[in-house]
């Protein structure tokens, strides 16, 4: 089921508040665009700045569009125990078919810590969970062997990787087995992950384009990775320059070059810089995605 890609979907706003109607749009173009599942309120969907109750129509939202078309994998991690076990209550609850879990930020727990908060979560409901590992935003990297422990539960299913270390994927089979799914959550290695035993993308860059980025997964996973190469040899710019300031914002101007949602971000973001504005649409163009 958790195979592909998986856009990290943006939340759309118009005048500060929930554009919902573009989310609804946005589900049809991403399932019609080949993209394998949707990852709602992860980083991408701006979670940190949607309300509880935000978060949670978001995710009730996307599920009733996808209407089990494809697979939902709603974010739902905090660094709060008791805020995340809502959150995963509730997402189970209204049918997503995974929760994507934040290793907690600015905590900092220790490797016990980390089992604990997760057993909790895993115990919370019946919710499979996928583990959002991502120490660059977290300031906490969770080690291989806590992880192989907590892959011994029924429930904790995954990991999506944002380490940026490729060896993670050959570690973590070791420790965690070979039918761990292990989905990378870093669009320019993501084609490398797969060749070292990884599944799938989280993607941030399948906002704008969704069928180029399952066309390299696709690729990846039937082997050809001829193919996938030179697919990603056409997103490399795009992926450097949504990520030159942060990728929800460069992802959502690129989508509204291409007048799929506004590019309005709740503060502290800010808007692109017109430096920054350059090198995405030139990297749409590389792309072949804009004129």
């Amino acid at each position: 089921m958790f195979k592909g890609s998986f856009p990290a979907l943006v939340t759309p706003f118009k005048n500060g508040a929930l554009d919902l109607e573009t989310l609804k749009q946005l589900v049809e173009w991403h399932i019609a665009e080949g993209s394998n599942g949707l990852v709602p309120v992860g980083t991408t969907g701006e979670s940190p700045t949607l309300s509880h109750a935000e978060h949670e129509t978001v995710v009730e939202e996307v599920v009733r569009a996808c209407a089990g078309r494809i697979p939902v994998i709603a974010g739902a991690g905090s660094n709060n125990t008791t805020e995340s076990m809502r959150l995963m209550k509730h997402a189970h609850k209204v049918g997503a078919d995974a929760a994507l879990v934040v290793t907690p930020y600015y905590n900092k727990p220790t490797q016990s810590g980390l089992m604990a908060h997760f057993r909790a979560l895993h115990d919370c409901c019946d919710l499979p969970i996928v583990i959002y590992n991502i120490p660059g935003r977290s300031v906490v990297d969770m080690s291989p062997e806590t992880m192989g422990e907590l892959a011994k539960l029924p429930r904790i299913i995954g990991v999506k990787d944002a380490t940026g270390d490729l060896a993670r994927v050959s570690l973590q089979r070791i420790t965690c087995g070979k039918d761990f799914i292990q989905i990378s959550g870093e669009d320019g290695t993501a084609h490398g992950f797969n060749a070292q035993g990884g599944v799938g993308v989280i993607s941030v860059t399948a906002n704008v384009a969704p069928a180029l980025v399952s066309e390299v997964q696709a690729a990846t996973l039937a082997g050809d990775y001829v193919k996938a190469l030179e697919l990603q040899d056409r997103l490399m710019p795009l992926h450097r320059a949504i990520f030159t300031e942060p990728g929800l914002v460069g992802v959502k101007y690129a989508m509204s070059k291409l007048g799929l949602c506004s590019d309005e971000v709740r503060l502290p973001l800010t808007g692109l810089t017109e430096g920054t504005k350059r090198l995405v649409d030139d990297g749409l163009r590389h792309a072949g995605l804009m004129n």
